[in-house]
This record gives structure tokens, sequence and C-alpha cells, in this order.
């Protein structure tokens, strides 16, 4: 499907199409695709063709078809696994909807099913145990990323145009970056995680979608935001839709170019710092100011130690709240050695320790933020240092199992700053490799700035449009390339 969301919620409205019509058609790429790639783990096919006939609400999306991510986003009666064996085996469904699954069905969203995801969404691809690899349907052989890899696969695919996604460390926009799409990471706190949460590890994580153009993580950030009675504290609301800012001129603005890895830790592949000279370039064309400058801050290695205090303890948190849902205490068997070591280690700090990270962390989050408050508008680095790896890269040999975690550092190092300074992120895919595999940009505003990252993000899209580009494994493509 290479028509948006936004199209198909305009062909419903003009009476073009009904919202059955999407669904089925929906329906049927994804028997078509899901057997090659694995995105959807949990189908609700006969829901959606209920909800499809009945009386949908008349919201901005009404009857297009969508995927939510196995990770949050709980749906009454409907399973949640977040790619855990035991909590599978355990046949955990959730009893009740999520403030933000309310507010997708009140756009009139038609939900289809729920997408692959790894345990306990940790790493930066979608391999877990529990329900096997997806595939990315640029090469089958090849990750989509992770942790919304599941829904990054089906967009890309074709089989919806818009899906859930989560973002903790660049679980939205590495998928993004690997599958051709745009990853749209809101602010902190810009989205409710109620009833269920407060701010998830502390605020790192934050939802939204994978989509195939901006005008879509628009409209649906404009669904999505807001605070719910009680959230503990909430993003500073627009001053307009967010679906307005997409066209709006915004004006010349300061960018700051980086493309080495915080630290300098290791080397950026050639081809994801030709993505964002490429896009500097763009951009300079566009009439911005391009610098190669970056937050000092950011090359703190103190950052990833600080990271991983609240990550580690954060993931023990998370095996704890599964123990207590399938009411059993879930130990090393349950789970895999990576997540395991992740718990082992997040429980080897205190309540202090926590703490301390929290206050250091947002400590150093002014110092970043001063970066922009001097006088730049956006920062624009590569989303990943590398592009998609191939599937079984992430395995944890039986001397190592947190080598998973060393081998996903490449491919969170430009976006997990981000969630630590709770900034709004986007990336672009704006550029291909010489094999064929998309490789995404981000920029990155200030906090609570998504309408300046909308008007650039769209400013981009017209100049170099990325809608016709279509993966070998697609709902309108011929065989799929494998290898």
């Amino acid at each position: 499907m290479t028509i948006d969301a936004t199209e198909q919620a305009r062909l419903v409205r003009d009476g073009e199409a009904s919202p059955s019509e999407l669904v089925e058609d929906a329906i049927e790429r994804l028997e078509q695709l899901n057997p090659q790639l694995n995105a959807v783990i949990h189908p609700l096919l006969d829901q959606a063709r209920e909800a499809a006939a009945g009386d949908l609400p008349a919201g901005p999306f009404r009857g297009v078809p969508y995927l939510v991510k196995d990770f949050s986003c709980y749906m009454a009666g409907v399973p949640v696994h977040e790619g855990m064996r035991a909590v599978r085996d355990a046949g955990h469904v959730a009893d009740h909807d999520m403030v933000m699954t309310q507010r997708l069905r009140q756009a009139g969203l038609v939900i289809l099913g729920r997408t692959n995801t790894p345990e306990l969404g940790i790493l930066p691809t979608t391999e877990p145990v529990a329900y096997g690899p997806t595939r990315n349907p640029w090469d089958l052989e090849r990750s989509p990323g992770g942790s919304s890899g599941g829904s990054a696969a089906a967009v890309a695919a074709g089989i919806v145009a818009a899906a859930h996604g989560n973002d903790g460390g660049g679980s939205i926009r590495i998928p993004a970056s690997h599958c051709g799409l745009v990853g749209l990471k809101p602010s902190r706190a810009r989205v409710s995680l109620a009833p269920d949460f407060g701010d998830v590890f502390n605020g790192l994580v934050v939802d939204l979608a994978l989509t195939r153009s901006v005008r879509d993580a628009a409209g649906i950030l404009d669904v999505m935001h807001g605070p719910a009675p009680g959230d503990p504290y909430a993003a500073p609301p627009p001053d307009r839709p967010y679906i307005e800012e997409v066209g709006a001129d915004p004006g010349r603005l300061r960018i700051g170019l980086m493309t080495a890895p915080p630290g300098g830790q290791f080397e950026t592949d050639p081809e994801c710092v030709a993505a964002a000279e490429g896009a500097a370039a763009l951009l300079e064309g566009l009439g911005h100011g391009i610098e190669r400058s970056h937050p000092s801050e950011l090359d703190d290695q103190e950052q990833i130690a600080n990271f991983l205090v609240r990550w580690t303890a954060g993931v023990d948190w998370n095996f704890k709240y599964w123990s207590a849902e399938i009411g059993r205490e879930l130990g090393a068997e349950d789970v895999e050695p990576c997540t395991w070591a992740l718990v082992e280690l997040g429980r080897t700090h205190s309540g202090g320790d926590l703490l301390r990270a929290i206050e250091q962390a947002q400590a150093s989050s002014r110092r970043i933020a001063s970066w922009w408050a001097d006088g730049f508008d956006l920062l624009l680095t590569p989303t990943c240092a590398e592009p998609p790896p191939r599937l079984g890269e992430f395995e944890a040999p039986p001397d190592n199992p947190a080598a998973p975690i060393m081998r996903a550092i490449p491919f969170a190092t430009f976006t997990a700053p981000f969630n630590t300074t709770g900034q709004p992120a986007i990336s672009l895919p704006l550029h291909m490799t010489a094999d064929g595999l998309p490789v995404g940009v981000q920029l990155v505003a200030p906090y609570g700035r998504e309408d300046l990252l909308l008007r650039v993000a769209a400013q981009l899209e017209e100049a170099r449009p990325w809608a016709e580009l279509m993966p070998p494994v697609h709902a309108e493509s011929a065989a799929p390339r494998a290898g």
C-alpha cells in the first residue's frame, strides 16, 4: 500500500472507499506477507472486521487499518507478552485499554493485531525466542531493527500505512532507519502512559508510531498527545495542531552536524556518514545554515554508564512487574541470557545509586540543552552508526550473555542520548546504501519543539520524496530478495 494513512482516511470521508474495504485489503496483504516477515504475532482479524463494519468514531483516521506493538498500548482481552516466553506460556491477556489505545480507537483507527518485539524491548533487533525473528522487507536476511521491528516491517512492506511503536533508547528511530520509514520520538511525557504507568524508566520511554509520511506522524501525534488525569508531569501543549506544521515555513535554521559517535569510541560506517552529509547538503540547498557542531556533553563517556544504571534498574523493575502480573517469581530459566544478565546488573544498584544517576542525567541534560539555547535550532546526525545488520548478530555466546548489549551500541549511540534529555527526535529515510538498504538521518530539536521537527521534515520530504521507494517484499512488488 503506497498511499499513506491520511489519504486512506480521505477516501473514507469522501465515500471512495469504506472502512471494510480498507480493512479487507489490509488483511489480504497481512496474510500474503506475514509468513515471510513474521511481523504480526497476534492477529485480530475478526475483531477488525467487526469494528470496520460497525459504528466507528468520526475521528481523523476513521476506517484506517492499524497495528500496535506488543509492548504497552494494552487492549482489553488481547494478549500482551512483550516478547517473553513465560508471559506467553502463562496466557496473559490485558483486562483494560490504556489511554493511548482509547485515543487510537477514538481517532477511528481499526486495529488488526499486535506486532513482534524483542524480549522486554531490550535489543535494537527483533529476534525474540518466544516468537522468532522478524525479517526486514528490504532484505529478508537482515534485521528490521528493534524494539519496534514488527511494526516497522509491516509498514515498510505495505501491510498497513502506519503502526504503533515506542522508544526508550531508539526503538522507534532505529527501525525507521533500517526499514526506510519516518520515525518520530516525541518529547518526554508528550504521550500519556495512563492508567498503568507514570514515566517508564524515569521518562526514557515514549510512544508514537512508524509511518511512511511526515503528515501521518503529525496526525497520529495530534491523536495521541496530551496528559491524562494523574500523570506526574506533562509536556507543554502545542500552539496549534501538529498537522498544521506540515508545509509551514520553518524559516532559515542554524543546524549542527555530527557524524562521529559520541565520544568517538568507534568509526561510523561510511554509508551512515554519507546519509548525514547528504542531508546536510540538502538542508543547505533549502537555505539553512550547517555547522559541524554538537553539544560537547554528548562526548562524556559517563553518559553511557549513567544510562545503563537507569536502564538496567528499569529492566529489573520490568522483570518484577511481569512476575507480579503472572503470579509467580520469574527466574533465569524464564528469559533469554542477555535479559537475565541485565536483571542481575540492575540488582547491583542501590536506591541511592539510581537516584544519583537520575540527578546526574538531569544535570547533564541541562548542559546538553544549553547548546540549543545558545543559538542552534536542530542537530543532524545519522540515526545509526551502521546500516541494517544481518539476523543472528545479536546472539549471546554462553560465556558472554551481555554481548548483545555491546553489539547494540553502534545502533543506539546517536539515539539514546535524547531519551535521557527527553528531546524530540525524528528519523527520516533520506539515503540508500550501494546495495539497496535504507539508512536514516536523525534531526533533534529542543524539548517540546515537535512543531519545528515536523516543519523541517516535511520540507525535506518535499525536496527528496520517498513515498514511492518500496522494498522487494511489498504488497505491490515482485518476488522477495534474500541475502
